[in-house]
């Protein structure tokens, strides 16, 4: 009864909604066909108005009401297109909106042109009364039809709601009559088998272990809880006497839960503490910012235990320090990957006291006790972790987890490193590229700017270098691009930027230093580089030559070095004027001299 009477309800809401659903799309029709039609009314009133004083006053109005009344005929057909009837009239009084607000435009075109008698003899031939007759008779019988079908929709609404009305008045007596009997019925039926049980669970209560269900409950369903009842009586009975027993394995499955939890929550705790050290470890940028990141958060990780972290340098094959923590001295030159037992081994080498195993050679025999992990990536080297002190069984895990961090995080410093490298290097002289150059001018530029320090700038190239490409090739304009820039980095100090500019030209920022001061060491590396005799391929290519633009940073160039470029070049294209393989200072940078 009640699905019966919900469905009836959930169907009547359902229509109603609907019904009301379609007298609001009425409304929306009619108030779309007013809408349009006032709008060009208030067009043509503009329009006429305009023709016959001349006041520009009335024309302000009309295009934007000619777009009321089109874009409100275009919604009419829009929401009519349910009904073909109506939307038949929505689509013709479109039509005959558009003719006449073409005419009122072309009235108002007049008047603006200043041709006001045409435009009087437009109004009055009578043709726009006519369309808007037109209009105010489709309007009106769309208008008509529409509210006709409003006074049907709401009349379907209305006999819905009475239908409802009726259908809860009727419907909710009979369902809590029928609801009362049921419940009666019910309660009789219960009462009975609850009070017998509820007996036999009072004496139980009591302490009587055997007090049992025996009389007739008269239903399935109590019967079945009767027998349930019995079951777990005679259970309880074999539990009280197994009591002691139970709660002594209770008591250490309590004990265990407990250490668990306990290193559970302490493993939780040092993941969520080496996510933090590794996610600070792939964002570090330098050797000094990983070193800082392990001598704070490996004290934490192991603590009480002095240590140091080793990594492996490829080009010495050295494991050389990067980090130490707990007041751990270490010598800085490193040593071999032989002097490890756990870099031989591929595995963790530990002594605990003196004479368990064989002391690894980096230790000396100082220590009597010490742990080696070695740090590994697919079979390479990374690294050992040296640990001055014993790692208890307990800490195996963080040891574990702590070398797999700080491995993954050194092979991707020295990928970051690497990338870094190839991102800033010129890969066929193995100079800084161009695009570095200006990062570092900039910055350079900016700390001169603060200080008020002198900065310079060289810009060089080879003199007629196309020439060894002409007569030798590619390859050997490529060996002369390299002596050059050998000579060139060996003859700057180590605070310059030697770069490649780009081609056959270079470009050196010397940072703390004058023109005059530079003028000396780019004339040693001129002369050096007048004396190179490149060798390619079992020839001699020749001599060559440079020439070289030498200017200072002023306060009043641009910031991001433009202008110093521009000034070196000009030095540069002056050297090339005067005869090549020279130095030219900028002018600007020798009157400062």
């Amino acid at each position: 009864m009640l699905a019966l009477s919900a469905g009836l309800l959930l169907e009547g809401s359902s229509q109603m909604r609907a019904s009301l659903s379609w007298v609001t799309h009425s409304s929306q029709v009619l108030r779309a066909a007013h809408s349009a039609r006032n709008h060009l009314q208030h067009a043509e009133s503009g329009q006429r108005g305009f023709a016959l004083t001349h006041n520009p006053e009335f024309a302000e109005s009309i295009d934007a009401e000619i777009a009321g009344a089109r874009g409100a005929a275009n919604d009419l057909v829009a929401l009519t297109t349910d009904n073909p009837a109506q939307n038949a009239r929505a689509v013709q009084i479109r039509s005959l909106l558009m003719q006449r607000s073409d005419a009122v435009n072309e009235i108002s075109r007049l008047a603006r042109a200043g041709d006001f008698t045409g435009a009087e003899a437009a109004i009055a031939s009578g043709r726009g009364r006519n369309l808007m007759l037109l209009v105010d008779a489709r309007v009106s019988d769309l208008l008509n039809e529409e509210r006709a079908l409003s006074h049907q929709r709401i009349a379907a609404v209305e006999r819905r709601l009475s239908f409802i009305r009726w259908l809860v008045a009727l419907g909710t007596p009979i369902t809590v009559i029928t609801i009362a009997i049921m419940s009666v019925a019910l309660i009789r039926r219960i009462r009975t088998p609850v009070e017998a049980m509820m007996t036999v669970m009072g004496q139980l209560g009591a302490g009587d272990r055997t007090a049992r269900i025996d009389s007739d409950m008269a239903s399935s369903e109590f019967q079945r809880l009767a027998s349930g009842y019995n079951a777990m009586a005679e259970e309880l009975q074999a539990a009280v006497a197994d009591q002691a027993q139970s709660q002594e394995h209770l008591h250490k499955a309590n004990l265990e839960l407990s250490h668990n939890a306990r290193v559970l929550r302490e493993r939780g705790e040092v993941i969520e503490l080496l996510g933090g050290m590794a996610h600070r470890m792939q964002a570090a940028r330098t050797d000094e910012e990983l070193a800082a990141i392990i001598r704070v958060f490996v004290p934490r990780v192991l603590p009480e235990i002095p240590g140091a972290l080793y990594a492996h340098n490829n080009s010495r094959n050295l494991l050389v320090p990067i980090a130490a923590w707990g007041g751990l001295q270490v010598d800085s030159a490193g040593f071999a990957p032989d002097q490890c037992w756990a870099l031989r081994r591929g595995q963790s080498h530990f002594v605990v006291e003196p004479g368990s195993d064989i002391v690894c050679a980096h230790v000396g025999d100082e220590t009597h006790h010490y742990h080696c992990e070695p740090l590994l990536a697919g079979g390479e080297v990374i690294g050992v972790l040296y640990l001055k002190g014993v790692v208890g069984a307990e800490s195996r895990f963080r040891l574990t987890v702590l070398a797999e961090n700080i491995a993954s995080a050194l092979v991707n410093h020295r990928l970051q490193r690497g990338l870094r490298e190839q991102t800033i290097r010129d890969p066929l002289t193995g100079l800084f590229n161009r695009r570095y150059m200006e990062e570092t001018l900039a910055l350079e530029i900016s700390r001169a700017s603060r200080s008020g320090s002198p900065l310079s700038l060289v810009m060089c190239d080879v003199d007629h270098f196309k020439r060894f490409n002409d007569d030798f090739g590619h390859e050997a304009g490529d060996a002369v691009l390299q002596a050059v820039a050998a000579e060139m980095r060996s003859r700057f100090r180590e605070g310059d930027v030697v770069c490649r500019f780009g081609g056959e030209e270079f470009t050196v920022i010397a940072p703390g230093t004058t023109a005059a001061v530079l003028l000396d060491r780019v004339e040693g590396a001129r002369q050096a580089i007048a004396e190179l005799n490149v060798q390619q391929g079992g020839r001699t290519l020749g001599s060559m030559t440079m020439s070289f633009g030498i200017a200072s940073w002023e306060d009043d160039m641009e910031r991001d070095g433009s202008t110093l470029i521009k000034a070196a070049d000009a030095a540069l294209y002056r050297a090339k004027r005067e005869g090549r393989d020279r130095v030219v200072v900028d002018g600007r940078a020798e009157a400062a001299a």
